[in-house]
């Protein structure tokens, strides 16, 4: 089985593996316990919080551990809602469910937010924030990297407009570590979300960098824990699996994503020369270097994902938590693409473990995998070829 769906998690490395076995056989205690048991988890979680904390390049005191990126982007978002009731949220489109759905409820609690539209490649206009911009607006968020696609946001600038209007700046970089070199305070980020079994971490790990000074409300009531912003017995055997990841991450990271760019691009040159009527969604954008989303039009994507699993090839329509959603994707119909060519997207993101020999086998099997479904489709044989556009 070729595993190509790193995007919506990963294998975990057998570092976080040894971390989190360690931890375990060296028998477990409550981090918040003053007894010897307890000190040793306390420094083990201590340790692991200055290992993520040198991924986001941050200070460990920055550094809260959650459960994942879904409640990391929600003690972002709610957290700083509460300081500020009533106020203005701008956000995008192409936002991953964790951030547009916690929009959406925090609308119907009363807050307001503008869902900034993108252009054909899924990037949003730093000019488009500035106009957006309104007296009560208290919080932008804006992803780093799309999950989906892979398309990079010009966060930077999107950072110089929040700052000058005084504006606290979210970004979900889930997919953005360990594939890019992260530095949350030069990026200009008040907060960055972030996931470790996106890294080869386990699942159920994650965390929030928090700027110093930047005021946020618990949503977790219980005890101290996380400096007063996340209530709960902490999960350390899983952060130091994240932790171990986090290193193994960074220490490869530039060697890595120049390998991953090379097996994508040479996959992606295969597939448009040699089957037609495909594109490359947000194609033109910079991306992440391990992530690319083909459409093959006039063939259903599920019915693609089935086909390569019964040929040893796993892959995705788009993100993992919209498995089986009818509607077609919402990033893709923000960029522009009509539902047909959205419901044809698959999205292919490689990994540590992806080989040379793995993505040639897989530009070898798509063309006729491609043929054999549209032979099945009625709106092939009436169409004419359409020019790719990438």
């Amino acid at each position: 089985m070729v595993y190509l769906d790193h995007n919506a998690t990963t294998p975990l490395r057998p570092e976080a593996w040894a971390a989190m076995a360690e931890f375990y056989q060296g028998g477990q205690g409550n981090a918040s316990s003053i007894h010897q048991a307890g000190q040793r988890a306390k420094q083990v979680l201590e340790r692991a919080r200055e290992d993520v904390a040198a991924l986001l390049g941050a200070r460990p005191a920055e550094v809260v551990f959650t459960s994942g990126g879904t409640e990391a982007d929600n003690l972002a978002l709610q957290g700083l809602a509460a300081v500020h009731p009533g106020g203005h949220i701008i956000t995008s489109q192409v936002e991953h469910h964790a951030v547009l759905h916690t929009c959406q409820e925090l609308e119907r609690r009363g807050w307001r937010v503008s869902y900034l539209p993108v252009d054909g490649q899924g990037r949003v206009d730093p000019a488009a924030v500035r106009s957006a911009l309104r007296p009560d607006t208290f919080l932008i968020s804006i992803m780093l990297a799309n999950n989906e696609t892979g398309v990079l946001q010009p966060l930077e600038a999107i950072a110089a407009v929040a700052r000058e209007a005084g504006v606290r700046l979210h970004t979900d970089a889930v997919q953005a570590a360990g594939k890019l070199p992260l530095d949350a305070p030069a990026l200009g980020c008040d907060l960055l979300s972030v996931s470790a079994h996106k890294i080869g971490g386990p699942q159920g790990a994650g965390a929030l960098y928090v700027r110093r000074g930047v005021r946020l409300a618990a949503m977790l009531y219980g005890g101290h824990h996380e400096r007063d912003r996340r209530a709960g017995t902490e999960n350390v055997a899983a952060m130091a699996g994240f932790a171990a990841a986090a290193r193994a991450a960074r220490a490869g990271l530039e060697s890595e994503a120049a390998r991953l760019q090379t097996l994508r691009d040479e996959f992606e040159r295969r597939v448009l020369a040699e089957i037609p009527d495909t594109f490359i969604a947000g194609g033109a954008a910079p991306r992440t270097a391990n992530t690319s989303d083909i459409c093959f039009r006039h063939v259903e994507g599920e019915a693609l994902v089935i086909a390569l699993d019964l040929a040893g090839f796993c892959v995705s329509t788009g993100a993992a938590c919209s498995s089986g959603a009818i509607e077609p994707s919402h990033v893709l119909t923000a960029m522009g693409l009509p539902a047909a060519d959205a419901r044809s997207c698959l999205r292919f993101s490689l990994g540590v473990t992806t080989t040379a020999a793995e993505m040639t086998a897989l530009a070898e099997a798509l063309p006729g995998i491609v043929a054999r479904l549209r032979a099945l489709s009625p709106s092939y044989a009436a169409s004419a070829p359409a020019a790719n556009y990438a």
